[in-house]
């Protein structure tokens, strides 16, 4: 007998090729039978009719920070109300594990980290996680049996170093002795299930003390090490970002990437390739590591977003804008002493000369404050303003666009929330993406969610993408769009029986209203632990998702089950050949 029998779907098989009517059964987790619509005699538990609805592989996300937050929230919101059923998480060098069981104050450390790079509230790491292991194993079993998602995790290289050198991993180098160390302590999370090794070099990426984070120190050799360490386990990956990965590579980091693919023969996969049509020579910059990497016997793949991802600005709390070149030190400063440097010409001058300079690479893109709308407001000086451009209001009040913004903010002490419009909305970078996404060495991805709770929404890209893709700009197919989002990077990771309508193929699966599927608009809530706030978008038209073959999500409601498995490399994944 059938658990489940779903009748007369459409099925998008995650393959790319034509979609077909079906009706499918689930039995012990598992597609168990894919048939013509009506010829299944098998009696089932529980039936479907789901006639005019499509029915797709549950969707991937190659790149989330969701290693804190299921563990106050198992169903990975609101990612899971947007089809996706597997998430790969311990990104960008960033792990909660391994802590060394001898410094309770390394915790703490995480903690502040996490929050200053990562934008996960400080009051939600505190009360919502309970910070009981040690080990990356510990780590894993803490979360196995208790989400409703599929979950895989590499190893933050912070956290090795951290683990192994304590405060000198900020600014020293591993002596022979504790290189070996941190080698070992690799080798055990990866014998764990860890899927590899994360790391980052980027000149944004501070810890909670506003210095470089303790994977920045690592030095070449240190890289190469741990990468040849990837190699020797099945199933792994490694995922690395640099400061060029925000703009265009540097020469040095296009060899380090080739070199640390090459050392493990494993792919490497980067984020975020930004793609706008005013910067034509990113896109071609940005795919040399790809190709030189194929020649060395290597694959390094550039995730990017199909989306224009919605985020907020503000002049009072931690934001990109804080990552502006000369930005950070007077954002940072006691918010009277902000708000009179701020209303200082001549600083809002050269504040403007670095934000509009070449090496403020695609942070540029936030420079021309007068396409800024004002969101929230809090005084009365400012009431009436929410929804409205800045230029509008600038114009009015005869001053320059920054300095209205400024003045607008002031009046709130600089809580005014923020909406930058996009630079890269016009026809020709979506043209330039279409183009780009043909490459095979670029994948969708880069939602960042679970992290920069506050200040951006990336997790409906897999809904709001099959949406424009089926009454928007329709750059590709319904069922090219599937297979971007399920197929490609379970295939990437080597998941074995996932991202596909096969079958034997594990039952994760989205069903969804072709006529309605959509993501909301992203509003703020408080529904973190400590009431912390953060940007949540609806889903529209998913009718159900299923995880391992049980129900997770019914009509945008979880339903409470937690079938999830905590992905673990060799296990549940293959190794991916580079050649």
């Amino acid at each position: 007998m059938l658990d489940h029998l779903i009748r007369g779907a459409t099925v998008v098989d995650g393959t790319g090729g034509p979609s077909y009517p079906a009706d499918l059964g689930i039995r012990d987790g598992r597609i168990a039978v894919v048939a013509e619509p009506g010829t299944l005699t098998e009696e089932a538990v529980t039936t479907e009719d789901a006639t005019g609805l499509v029915l797709a592989p549950g969707f991937v996300d190659p790149h989330t920070h969701y290693d804190a937050q299921l563990f106050w929230d198992p169903y990975a919101t609101p990612s899971m109300n947007h089809g996706v059923t597997t998430v790969a998480g311990g990104n960008c060098g960033f792990t909660l594990a391994p802590l060394h069981p001898g410094r309770p104050e390394d915790a703490d450390y995480t903690r502040r980290m996490m929050s200053r790079v990562e934008g996960m509230a400080l009051k939600a790491l505190e009360e919502g996680v309970d910070w009981t292991w040690s080990s990356f194993r510990e780590y894993l079993d803490a979360l196995e049996g208790r989400i409703a998602v599929n979950a895989g995790f590499m190893v933050g290289h912070c956290a090795l170093r951290r683990h192994v050198m304590g405060a000198d991993a900020i600014g020293g180098q591993p002596t022979p002795e504790q290189l070996d160390a941190m080698l070992a302590l690799f080798h055990d999370a990866m014998d764990a299930g860890a899927w590899g090794l994360s790391t980052t070099q980027s000149a944004t990426h501070s810890d909670g003390d506003g210095q470089p984070v303790a994977s920045r120190h690592a030095l070449p050799e240190e890289l190469l090490a741990l990468s040849r360490a990837v190699g020797e386990h099945e199933g792994t990956q490694l995922e690395a970002i640099v400061a060029g990965c925000l703009d265009q590579f540097a020469d040095e980091e296009i060899e380090l990437l080739v070199d640390m693919t090459a050392t493990a023969g494993r792919p490497l996969n980067w984020n975020v390739l930004t793609i706008d049509a005013a910067v034509p020579e990113r896109v071609p910059r940005q795919l040399v590591p790809s190709e030189r990497a194929r020649r060395a016997g290597g694959r390094i793949v550039a995730l990017t977003m199909p989306i224009l991802t919605p985020m907020n600005m503000s002049l009072g709390t931690f934001c990109a804008l804080n990552l502006i070149p000369g930005w950070g030190d007077i954002l940072a400063l006691p918010v009277p002493e902000r708000i009179e440097r701020l209303r200082d010409a001549g600083t809002r001058a050269e504040m403007l000369r670095r934000a509009d300079s070449k090496e403020a690479g695609v942070f540029r893109r936030l420079a021309d404050f007068g396409r800024y709308v004002i969101g929230d407001t809090y005084s009365e000086a400012n009431e009436g303003l929410t929804g409205r451009v800045v230029r509008d209001i600038a114009a009015e009040r005869g001053l320059d666009p920054f300095h209205c913004l400024v003045e607008i903010c002031a009046a709130d002490e600089l809580r005014t929330v923020l909406w930058p419009m996009p630079t890269d909305n016009d026809p020709g970078s979506w043209a330039l993406r279409r183009e780009t996404w043909e490459h095979e060495d670029v994948m969708l991805g880069g939602s960042d969610a679970g992290a920069h709770l506050d200040r951006m929404c990336g997790a409906p890209y897999t809904t709001r993408f099959i949406g424009d893709c089926l009454r928007g700009r329709k750059l590709v197919t319904l069922e090219r769009a599937v297979k971007m989002l399920t197929d490609d990077p379970a295939r990437l990771f080597g998941l074995r029986e996932r991202g596909r309508i096969e079958e034997g193929f594990h039952a994760d699966l989205v069903l969804f209203d072709p006529e309605r599927i959509d993501a909301g608009p992203a509003t703020l809530v408080h529904d973190l632990p400590g009431d912390s706030p953060r940007l949540d978008s609806r889903a529209i038209g998913i009718v159900s998702v299923r995880v391992n073959g049980v129900e997770t999500l019914r009509d945008d409601k979880v339903t409470g089950a937690v079938p999830g498995t905590v992905l673990r490399s060799g296990r549940d994944t293959r190794t991916v050949s580079t050649v």
